[in-house]
């Protein structure tokens, strides 16, 4: 498996610090339970690497490389990535394909299908993760599907989160007037400013062609005054002309660091269909401008996408260069879940600098593939390495990492080993935790297992589905297809046969429907 050093900054916590809604329907429950039973003296101490397999030396051949080259082999049988929990390309996909169009491939990430479905992992009782690992039979030519759950625990009171002061930095330009782009970020912005407390703050920038700071950095008060200016500051947003998202970005950066509060949630939220076309465009040109107040004071970004036409590529690659994370919003429900779950489990981080390793067993393992995060491969020697940088996570969260693993024949015993290591949000002292899998846990059949499971499975699936391509987009060179992957016909009967309690009755519907739409736009 080919593997890439993750660069100083990539996938930091979003809005890290606490910031608990009030008044928002949902979020999940929290199910506690108690840490792993070998997670000794609270994970302080850090587990020893996996010992690397003598695979018996010498030059690879080239069917072996080629293996190699599509994640399907490792020589020292490791796999190592930073933990990711955007979402943004299942939403764009769903919304394409509710418009009646295929996404492009290039903006399928497999990963953020996964893990747009809460998963019932045990949660440990500190902060930092729980492991669960688990698996099942996926065909009859020895293809089993491995699924890796992490989890933190649930939110605190919010009476214990401090203050927020959010700079919320809003695209005005034409392109955002099309419906659902700006009308939806001015209802987005109204539900969030109603939850906050009297005692956070907001600011917003506004930016076109050029950019300016509409609101101050703002207390919403007691008096209803603070809450009424932004209202009145919302209500004045129109669009206007080009996307200038570096004068936007620069701007909003300024004015977090103006305004900017002691021991308070100082984050950057923007909200834009990222189709720059004025002044630096790039990813890195834009956050470049920025670097040291993203350095000086942890001042992150957590990218809100918006519209039909939607530059994916440009706000993924903003939100990881800069410390974030991405979410995409194409209804007001959407923008409910947003603002009422996923930022709440943003701000208040439980682990930092989180990277997953998971050691396979070269004696009952014979390939083995990481379904997605392709942009999120760490090397192997930098696992335990703290100054590469991982993902930091908030509380309630759950991060799924699906394996395709096909076994030796008559395989039995140790399959693997995960394990997750992150740093105290607070001391940053490295902890790890890491949970087991044998060969006899494969023995099911993926359709008879559990529903959590199911629900991962086939949320990967269809993102391998739609990476397959069509007519208008042919499959990316490098995307290979899955073994065992069932048609989008079959994914959408397995969709509505999904156990219930398999995940939230709302979205297997909305998973069930975007099924059945991509099969019919590709006729199979």
């Amino acid at each position: 498996m080919r593997t890439r050093k993750i660069r100083h900054g990539l996938l930091a916590a979003v809005l890290a610090g606490g910031l608990l809604l009030t008044g928002c329907s949902g979020g999940g429950s929290d199910h506690r339970s108690a840490a792993d039973d070998k997670h000794q003296g609270g994970g302080t101490a850090p587990l020893p690497a996996p010992a690397a397999p003598d695979t018996g030396g010498g030059t690879p051949g080239d069917d072996e490389q080629q293996d190699r080259d599509n994640g399907e082999f490792a020589p020292d049988y490791l796999s190592t990535f930073a933990l990711d929990v955007d979402t943004a390309s299942y939403g764009f996909a769903r919304r394409t394909l509710g418009e009646g169009r295929l996404p492009d491939p290039a903006t399928v990430r497999p990963e953020e299908f996964v893990n747009s479905f809460r998963q019932d992992y045990r949660r440990p009782e500190g902060d930092g993760f729980s492991v669960s690992v688990d698996g099942a039979r996926t065909g009859e030519d020895g293809w089993s599907l491995v699924r890796v759950g992490l989890a933190t625990r649930a939110a605190d009171e919010e009476s214990e989160r401090p203050p927020a002061a959010l700079t919320f930095v809003i695209d005005v330009s034409g392109s955002m007037a099309e419906p659902g782009r700006l009308d939806l970020v001015k209802k987005s912005l109204g539900i969030m400013t109603d939850q906050l407390r009297p005692d956070d703050s907001i600011a917003l920038v506004s930016f076109s062609d050029t950019a300016e700071t509409v609101l101050p950095m703002t207390r919403l008060g007691d008096t209803g005054d603070g809450r009424a200016r932004a209202h009145s500051a919302i209500a004045r947003l129109e669009p206007t002309r080009s996307t200038n998202l570096e004068a936007g970005v620069e701007t909003g950066y300024d004015t977090a660091v103006r305004g900017r509060e002691e021991g308070a949630t100082n984050r950057v939220v923007l909200l834009s269909d990222a189709l720059a076309n004025t002044g630096e465009t790039s990813a890195d040109g834009i956050l470049e401008r920025i670097s040291d107040a993203r350095r000086a004071y942890g001042i992150t970004l957590f990218g809100v996408g918006v519209g039909s036409d939607y530059g994916d590529a440009l706000m993924e690659r903003l939100a990881d260069k800069g410390d974030g994370h991405t979410a995409y919003v194409s209804d007001v429900e959407d923008a409910r879940e947003v603002f009422c779950e996923q930022l709440p489990a943003h701000v208040e981080l439980r682990a930092r600098d989180a990277k997953a390793q998971v050691a396979f067993d070269p004696e009952t393992v014979e390939r083995f593939r990481l379904i997605g995060y392709d942009d999120r491969r760490v090397a192997d020697e930098d696992f335990r390495d703290d100054s590469v940088d991982g993902g930091e996570i908030g509380p309630g969260h759950t991060v799924t990492a699906l394996y395709a693993v096909r076994a030796k024949p008559g395989a039995d015993g140790h399959l693997a080993t995960a394990s997750v290591r992150w740093l105290d949000p607070e001391s940053r002292a490295p902890h790890e935790e890491s949970g087991r899998i044998e060969a006899a846990d494969l023995a099911g059949s993926l359709w008879r297992a559990d529903g959590g499971l199911q629900v991962s499975a086939i949320a990967a699936y269809f993102a391998d589905g739609l990476r397959s391509g069509a007519e208008d987009y042919p499959r990316p060179r490098d995307v290979q297809p899955l073994p065992d992957t069932p048609s989008l016909e079959e994914l959408t009967l397995r969709a509505r046969e999904l156990p219930d309690g398999a995940a939230d009755r709302t979205q297997v519907r909305a998973l069930t429907t975007a099924i059945e739409r991509a099969a019919r736009l590709a006729g199979r």
